[in-house]
């Protein structure tokens, strides 16, 4: 669990979606819950390489870094801080250039070595 955790971490910062989608079965739920822009969510592949396609145009880099994580052979929690450059405005008021720091949770869900379920919390 832990190296799938580190590798599908890897591929979001280096914004590489082909090797984010290698980890990912078909059926995976996907939810973003943030306090500053709502809640995502889709239940396939396809829809979460829609979102992960459009994400890369909003940062001029994004890096997750894993604060502490509490592993089981199928499931995780992982506390992450996150850092990121916009590259553009945001419909919330935030502007290109801008920093942005965030502290979340992310549980992850694993069967026959793919991810089911991944969650974002922030």
């Amino acid at each position: 669990m832990e190296e799938a955790i580190l590798n599908y971490i890897k591929a979001y910062n280096a914004k590489d979606v082909p090797a984010m989608l290698a980890l990912l079965d078909d059926q995976i739920l996907f939810e973003n819950v943030s306090n500053s822009s709502g809640t995502t969510v889709t239940t396939t592949k396809e829809e979460f390489e829609t979102i992960a396609r459009q994400s890369l145009s909003y940062f001029s880099e994004r890096k997750q870094i894993i604060r502490f994580s509490v592993l089981s052979e199928e499931s995780a929690a992982v506390e992450i801080d996150y850092q990121a450059t916009l590259a553009q405005d945001l419909p919330n008021g935030l502007k290109a250039g801008q920093q942005v720091q965030l502290r979340g949770v992310s549980l992850f869900e694993r069967r026959n070595g793919k991810f089911v379920r991944i969650s974002d919390y922030s």
